[in-house]
């Protein structure tokens, strides 16, 4: 980073005034460097949610959230999902330029030859309870891996961090679909080497020794596209404490185990299952007739009522991916046949008043992608509280590729968030008779 400009920052309590240096990226606002403010000032900076600050440098992800634009290594997501797979979008992220067909076929090879995990893993899912959250369940036996993998643990080692990330991949669709069959009684279901990625995570979820499993081609490309949609968003909460883990030096697994456990929070990564939970609540009460009361008391600003998956925090414009999956959404109900289901009815019905409706055209309340991903997944069968494994089976690679990044930028140290304190002052310990 060269700066060719500064910042100056003066005081009102009579300090000597400061010189930052700014920093200008490819595209994006200018960040001010205040690594020196507290040695040269002896203050802090206060930003709750790190709203104004940026923690790193990276080469990954960019948002526009005024154009709704998200960019994967520079390329529109747009145009990655319409001609790319999740697997070539993966090998994007990892190395920053998409692969040649040579590398293509190199990269599925390693993951499809990695899909496998330990035996002795299988052990681990019998701890749980049978209705344990399979969020829970992932949590604990992501960061298992590392117990069985220490051979890929060595951070320094280029070769190790490869393989970690090369393992993750691969055996996070098996580790989640384990979570699910044990969750509803049913056997583990191996991964199958001639099947796509998306197809093999359909195979281990829906599939059963008492039959052959052939997953429908247009279900694979829709989990395929929302796998894409998901893989990486910049530095949101699980990417920043994927990023904050290892700045400690703990092992990639440990890290995307930190991840998960972030992602879990109905904020983040439990959106599309707060919507299918709104959807639902919505339906109980009347459905499509009462539709209008509900959004009645979406307006009524005394009213806790909130109108889930629609608006976002970054995007100030439509999300790009809610687009896209919006087009998945349509595709997928009207292969299986459920346009005419009262919940998907209902979800349509609410999608037209968010774009029609001034209220919410407005205030940017579009639709956005947890809505469209939400229904998809429930149409394709898949659980509620599996949703947001999907999210974090996606967002893996983000993840890792992340934690790479990091791991590789010779700025990088130790997270160490400061405070502005306002408890109490020092004061001495009064013995407890006479307190």
């Amino acid at each position: 980073m060269k700066s060719e400009h500064k910042a100056t920052l003066s005081f009102s309590d009579g300090s000597p005034s400061v010189e930052f240096p700014i920093y200008q990226g490819t595209v994006g606002p200018d960040v001010i460097d205040i690594r020196k403010l507290y040695g040269q000032t002896g203050k802090f900076t206060f930003d709750p949610g790190f709203m104004s600050t940026a923690a790193c440098e990276s080469k990954i992800t960019y948002i526009d959230g005024d154009k709704g634009e998200l960019l994967y290594r520079g390329y529109p997501i747009e145009q990655l999902a319409e001609n790319c797979d999740f697997l070539e979008t993966c090998y994007l992220l990892l190395n920053g330029e998409l692969p040649n067909e040579a590398e293509r076929l190199d990269f599925e090879h390693r993951v499809t030859h990695h899909t496998m995990v330990h035996e002795q893993m299988t052990r681990f899912y019998a701890g749980f309870r049978r209705d344990a959250h399979p969020m829970a369940i992932l949590v604990g036996v992501v960061g298992a891996l590392s117990a069985f993998y220490h051979d890929s643990t060595d951070i320094n080692n280029p070769d190790h961090r490869f393989v970690s990330a090369i393992r993750l991949i691969a055996k996070m669709p098996t580790l989640m679909s384990m979570a699910y069959k044990y969750s509803c009684g049913e056997p583990f279901m191996y991964p199958r080497n001639e099947l796509s990625y998306a197809a093999n995570v359909m195979h281990m979820l829906f599939a059963t020794p008492c039959e052959d499993y052939k997953p429908n081609p247009i279900l694979v490309k829709a989990l395929d596209r929302i796998l894409i949609l998901h893989a990486d968003h910049e530095q949101n909460a699980s990417t920043s404490t994927v990023r904050l883990a290892g700045s400690s030096g703990a092992n990639p697994f440990a890290c995307i185990a930190a991840g998960i456990a972030t992602l879990w929070g109905p904020a983040h990564g439990g959106a599309n299952e707060a919507c299918l939970l709104m959807l639902n609540e919505i339906q109980e009460h009347g459905g499509i007739e009462k539709i209008g009361a509900y959004i009645d008391k979406v307006k009524d600003p005394d009213s806790p009522v909130r109108l889930m998956g629609f608006g976002h925090r970054v995007y100030k414009n439509y999300d790009p991916r809610a687009k896209l999956m919006r087009e998945t959404c349509h595709e997928v109900l009207n292969e299986l046949g459920l346009k005419d289901d009262p919940l998907f009815a209902l979800a349509m019905k609410l999608e037209q008043i968010a774009l029609e409706d001034d209220y919410f055209v407005k205030r940017k309340l579009y639709p956005n992608v947890d809505f469209y991903s939400g229904i998809v997944q429930r149409a394709m069968g898949i659980p509620v509280d599996m949703f947001t494994c999907v999210f974090a089976l996606a967002r893996t690679v983000g993840w890792i590729a992340q934690w790479n990044e990091m791991i590789g930028d010779k700025d990088q140290k130790i997270g160490r968030p400061r405070q502005l304190f306002t408890g109490a002052l020092r004061r001495d310990l009064v013995p407890i008779a006479q307190r």
